[in-house]
């Protein structure tokens, strides 16, 4: 016959919430693998011996990765979504008997303790060092991007610089952001000078990049390419012009904490500016990174292409087989009068070069893009397009929920140790013996 399931209330349920959790549950595996210890060690010093004990700060920092790593941004949902989740329970260590945090003490310790100690940068740079001493990073070879974030702020919200002084009469973010700039020593590094400023968001920037403008920041990640580990993160402004001065930040900090550079940088066409190029080349890292080309003379003309660059001598030879050498900052052919191809080349009296003071560096990278490695780079590149994809996607961060740069820092550098995580715990989970269980 057919069964009718009635349901029944209890008023008892007699269950270990250790049970209830699979063995091959992400935060099962988070747990077993990673200790969070450190969290007291490295907030020691900011709490007082005397007085009422305070709310652990790992249990606020094991709810904040909750979020992150299931997509809950928002810390008043978080701990909604709280109460009902038996494994997220099992993992923030809060049984049905403790009261679960309000959503308005995350905010406190983030503006307190947090901020003043770094910890999330600190958090992040300890969960790469185990990935590293798991052996999942090997750091030779690395990929850097950007990807534009947008800020929890609307572009009607921007007014002419000059009307900041008024406003700020009325508003305290305003207020807050035009006292930060007349510090002598400003804890953040100025923000790019903009015509308009948000008066909810005066650190974003009105910026375009895939879409209508919008108001935002980047995110920026330099990967390991062998193990897809981010291992570094630098919250920018909207600027195209930030994206190479980041990636010299995420690697030179790279080498400040593991002694060592990696042996090749794999970036899109953003990164092929001269200066980066040479940067790079300095350092001894070969850029797997286009060139970045600007236009060279009228169209339907022969390009820079078309002539051959001869680096023991440092000039170019036209296509006619005659050098140009320099005359000022520019590559001149004075010989051009009776070239018989010089309507394809130049409608002057006669062909200039204009060159790039990188030049040798950009010319090296050239030679770079002509080699097997170089496609095996930029296939090793889309790993950082992926993470970027699930930044948006699964952990939800397509729109910011905080505000200010050292804000939004905090969330790019939350979102990226969720995604390390993941990674390190599965990869340890593979290579750990099988833990037996009663």
């Amino acid at each position: 016959m057919m069964g009718n399931h009635s349901p029944s209330e209890s008023l008892f349920h007699y269950f270990r919430l250790e049970d209830q959790v699979p063995e091959d549950h992400l935060l099962r595996l988070i747990d077993r693998h990673v200790d969070f210890d450190f969290v007291r060690a490295k907030l020691k010093d900011r709490y007082s011996d005397t007085g009422r004990p305070s709310i652990d700060p790992e249990l606020l920092l094991r709810m904040l990765l909750v979020g992150y790593l299931y997509g809950v941004t928002s810390e008043r949902k978080l701990v909604e979504e709280l109460r009902m989740h038996l494994a997220w329970r099992w993992f923030t260590r809060l049984g049905f008997d403790q009261e679960i945090p309000h959503h308005s003490t995350f905010s406190k310790n983030r503006h307190g303790r947090f901020q003043e100690s770094n910890l999330f940068q600190q958090l992040f740079e300890e969960i790469v060092n185990r990935c590293e001493q798991a052996g999942l990073v090997k750091g030779e070879h690395m990929s850097v991007d950007g990807s534009f974030v947008q800020a929890n702020a609307d572009h009607h919200s921007r007014i002419p610089r000059e009307q900041l002084a008024e406003v700020a009469k009325v508003n305290r973010t305003v207020r807050e952001y035009l006292a930060e700039l007349e510090q002598e020593n400003p804890v953040e590094p100025p923000v790019p000078q903009q015509d308009k400023v948000s008066t909810t968001d005066p650190d974003s920037t009105f910026a375009t990049k895939g879409g209508p403008a919008r108001l935002g920041y980047y995110d920026n990640y330099l990967v390991d390419n062998s193990s897809c580990i981010i291992v570094g993160v630098q919250a920018t402004p909207a600027r195209l012009s930030h994206e190479s001065a980041a990636a010299r930040a995420m690697i030179e900090r790279y080498r400040e904490r593991h002694g060592y550079l990696p042996q090749t940088l794999a970036a899109d066409t953003t990164y092929g500016n001269g200066e980066l190029l040479q940067w790079l080349d300095e350092r001894g890292i070969a850029p797997y990174i286009r060139v970045k080309e600007n236009p060279n003379g009228p169209s339907g003309l022969y390009g820079i292409e078309k002539f051959t660059y001869v680096p023991e001598e440092n000039y170019y030879i036209c296509p006619e087989g005659k050098p140009l050498k320099y005359v000022g900052i520019s590559l001149h052919n004075r010989t051009c009068r009776d070239c018989p191809q010089k309507n394809l080349c130049t409608r002057a009296k006669f062909r200039s070069l204009a060159i790039h003071t990188c030049e040798p560096a950009r010319q090296r990278a050239y030679a770079l893009a002509k080699t097997p490695g170089f496609a095996i780079s930029q296939r090793a590149r889309r790993k950082v397009e992926a993470l970027f994809a699930e930044l948006k996607n699964q952990i939800g961060l397509r729109r910011l929920r905080l505000r200010r740069m050292r804000f939004v820092r905090e969330q790019f550098y939350l979102a990226a140790v969720a995604q390390n995580l993941k990674r390190l715990v599965r990869f340890l989970n593979k290579t750990a013996p099988h833990i037996a269980t009663a």
